[in-house]
């Protein structure tokens, strides 16, 4: 049976009720952003490249060897930007990490391959001003981002930082095979054919040994995004990548991120524990 891929990628249709959904991401991130401004922990739009995208919200531990994280928001690589985001630091920070929230250039104005470079970028960034290994998580397209930075060759980026910088990554409603986008509306933004969609595919690309991935999903989700979340977790070679899949019941492709702002949640929990892993 053909599968109609416009429909079956459409996650604004599937969840009628986002504008209520994306309104509330913007109050909570402003709460946040104020609260954290406040304690004197936010340090705001931190440019790590030259367009006016590329910058980074930190939101910084009271401890200044604290694990050090980076969220990569979603929007299809076409959308959104780091201040809908960031209260998705607000549960880590709340347990003592440093939390990056990085924004990107956005499609068509760029290809999905450049923002891959620019999430390196931001990642090689980061080390250089604060030393450490880096968690990286991620929503929808900041999952497909998310598995990018951990099969990162980083010794050919810069041959003077760790090359397993990124050595664990947790990514929520990911796409890892990015084939199925060529025949989606959407392509009319993305720009992408065979070719191109398989080489800024995760799914196929060689891996770095002794990697952790967490692949996540929502419950509601789309068929597909079920079936992306499963595809990593059966496609990478298990010697190299210890993998975990999770399917968060009952929640849609919206509000599966709900649980990074609460510091108690079982989300949070494990993004502790993968930093925790990270630093062992």
């Amino acid at each position: 049976m053909t599968i109609d891929n416009s429909a079956a990628y459409d996650n604004r249709a599937a969840v009628p009720e986002h504008p209520q959904i994306f309104t509330q991401w913007a109050r909570d991130a402003a709460v946040f952003r104020e609260v954290a401004g406040k304690d004197g922990r936010a340090e705001l739009d931190v440019p790590y490249g030259p367009s006016p995208r590329q910058y980074i919200d930190l939101f910084k531990a009271k401890a200044p060897d604290a694990p050090l994280a980076l969220f990569i928001h979603g929007g299809y690589w076409r959308a959104l930007d780091p201040k809908f985001h960031s209260h998705c630091a607000k549960g880590l920070n709340e347990r003592g990490m440093t939390v990056a929230v990085a924004g990107y250039d956005l499609c068509p104005q760029v290809g999905i391959a450049d923002i891959i470079d620019e999430m390196r970028a931001a990642a090689l960034f980061l080390w250089r001003r604060f030393g450490q290994r880096i968690m990286v998580y991620g929503h929808s397209a900041g999952g497909h981002l998310a598995a990018a930075m951990i099969a990162t060759d980083w010794r050919k980026r810069d041959a003077n930082v760790p090359p397993d910088l990124v050595p664990a990554a947790y990514s929520i409603s990911g796409l890892f095979d990015l084939t199925p986008l060529v025949h989606t509306a959407m392509n009319a933004d993305l720009k992408l054919d065979e070719a191109s969609a398989r080489a800024s595919s995760p799914l196929f690309w060689p891996v770095p040994g002794k990697r952790i991935l967490d692949s996540v999903v929502g419950g509601a989700e789309l068929p597909e995004f079920l079936r992306q979340a499963k595809s990593i977790v059966e496609g990478w070679p298990k010697d190299k990548v210890q993998m975990r899949y999770e399917e968060i019941p009952g929640a849609n492709h919206f509000t599966v991120i709900a649980p990074l702002a609460d510091a108690q949640s079982a989300m949070t929990a494990r993004l502790v524990a993968l930093c925790d892993k990270m630093r062992a």
